[in-house]
């Protein structure tokens, strides 16, 4: 397979969604090559001429910035940061996370104001290519000077400590290096700054959760049209007339595409004997449509972040400049991995609503969704499930980002929370996935009920497809397997994408 460029422009997010999901190797381009050439030169030649104080470079860091280090110390202080800093604790996080941080960490240093060694960066390549991923943990950082635990332990490896995944099999980076052939590396000057500054790890999270927020909007409107039938919902507040009048862009996206997905429903065109439906069914524009908002903002902000240099201090050779400043900071992407968060859990929200309601036994449907309700308890719990869910999302969705702690003695004295934003907002996005998963479950069984009627092509083609999964239930059953069994379809199948 040909390598995937990584150069001096940023990665767009569709680049890293390829990369991540093709497996593709990647590479500096020639622009990247010389670039990173370039600045580090600049340092090399900078620290030759002059002892004047550089932070990170020749001081020490945080707190003490002030202490300078004599130059025979300088590769000791790179390696002690890294190892210092390893602090991180917890679970593991994901190897796909792990696999987007040592891409983000590459395009970051491809830029060129990094000052690292081509060898350096060319080993975290080496090593994306070689599948081999460090073991990072997911607490530890504060989202202050970027992700320094994470990044710490994304960097361990490159001096031979620390843990990775090797095609899958967790070992000592040492054992791993030997299979490989590769000798640790010795950091330069300010390398050991530039592996750990950065926002990387919140970066993956927040890219990751984007594309999958996305798939997940989409979904979402699937489902809820399955619902809308099976619950003999009326089509009127999905005319592209009233949401004309109120012209938020996702709420008419939505609109139509539930007027699509319902296109020739028989269910759909009878006549109603009720003249309103729920809002939970009424308002689906509405509320998927401003989730669907809320998202795109998050991507705008996501995409900046691809194309952003977030190490410190910063290096301009062409203006002899060296800047410390904070590009570290998490807080643009605290922000949006928040407001992520609550738009996410808003798609769920709703879902166990209109779950709720396909089993009151309303509208010509049986209670619970079962013949015998009684002696069956049917679909009863599966909505216990969904609203422990929901309300486990809700406490979730307290905005990390208007927290902060004093850290490094006070020098750090105000931080984003970003990553703690990231990890509540991959939990919140699983959980949506189990919400719209027992909906589509449930909406599935109501279905079956409008039989002879039938809903539209789109959405009958979606529910054979998933009956080949799980199947009516006639009688009670362990609901655990067939709840895994849809979760398993909403995560994989194609059919409900695009």
């Amino acid at each position: 397979m040909k390598p995937h460029q990584i150069g001096t422009i940023g990665l767009e997010l569709a680049e890293l969604d390829h990369i991540l999901s093709s497996r593709s190797p990647i590479e500096l381009s020639k622009d990247a090559i010389a670039a990173v050439k370039r600045c580090h030169a600049y340092l090399r030649e900078r620290l030759k001429k002059s002892d004047a104080p550089i932070y990170g470079v020749n001081t020490g860091f945080g707190a003490l910035a002030d202490t300078s280090i004599p130059k025979d110390k300088l590769a000791q202080l790179q390696k002690n940061l890294v190892m210092s800093h390893a602090c991180g604790t917890g679970d593991p996080v994901p190897a796909e996370i792990v696999r987007a941080m040592l891409i983000l960490k590459v395009q970051n240093m491809a830029f060129g104001h990094s000052a690292v060694a081509i060898g350096t960066v060319q080993r975290y390549i080496d090593m994306h290519n070689a599948d081999m991923l460090p073991v990072v943990f997911e607490r530890g950082s504060l989202g202050a000077s970027g992700d320094l635990a994470p990044l710490a332990h994304l960097a361990l490896p490159l001096i031979g400590l620390g843990e990775v995944m090797l095609k899958g099999k967790r070992m000592k980076t040492a054992k791993a290096l030997k299979q490989l052939g590769w000798e640790p590396l010795e950091l330069g000057p300010k390398e050991g700054l530039a592996l750990l500054n950065g926002t990387q790890f919140m970066c993956a999270f927040a890219s990751l959760l984007t594309l999958k927020a996305n798939r997940l909007a989409h979904m979402a409107d699937v489902i809820a049209a399955m619902s809308l039938d099976a619950f003999d919902g009326r089509m009127e507040p999905f005319n592209p007339s009233v949401h004309a009048v109120r012209p938020h862009p996702g709420q008419a996206v939505v609109a139509g595409h539930i007027r699509e997905l319902l296109k020739g429903s028989a269910i759909a065109k009878r006549a109603k004997k009720h003249v309103q439906d729920p809002y939970s069914f009424r308002c689906v524009p509405q509320v998927h449509g401003a989730s669907r908002d809320a998202i795109a903002y998050v991507e705008r902000v996501v995409e900046r972040e691809l194309e952003s240099v977030t190490d410190n201090p910063t290096v301009f050779e062409d203006e002899d400049l060296i800047v410390s400043a904070g590009n570290f900071h998490g807080q643009p992407l605290a922000l949006a991995l928040d407001f992520l968060a609550i738009a996410l859990a808003e798609f769920g929200s709703i879902s166990e609503r209109r779950t709720y309601k396909l089993l009151s036994g309303q509208r010509e449907l049986p209670a619970f969704l079962v013949a015998h309700p009684g002696l069956n308890s049917g679909f009863m719990i599966p909505q216990y499930a969904s609203a422990s869910l929901v309300s486990a999302n809700k406490q979730r969705c307290m905005p990390n980002s208007v927290d902060t702690i004093d850290s490094s003695n006070g020098q750090e004295d105000h931080v984003s929370m970003g990553a703690a934003a990231a990890i509540k907002t991959w939990q919140v996005a699983e959980d949506v996935e189990r919400i719209l998963a027992i909906e589509l479950f449930t909406a599935a069984q109501a279905l079956e009920f409008r039989k002879p009627l039938k809903s539209s092509k789109a959405i009958e083609s979606v529910h054979a497809s998933f009956r080949k999964h799980v199947p009516f239930v006639e009688e009670d059953v362990v609901m655990h397997d067939l709840m895994e069994e849809a979760l398993e379809f909403v995560r994989s199948s194609d059919l409900l994408i695009g």
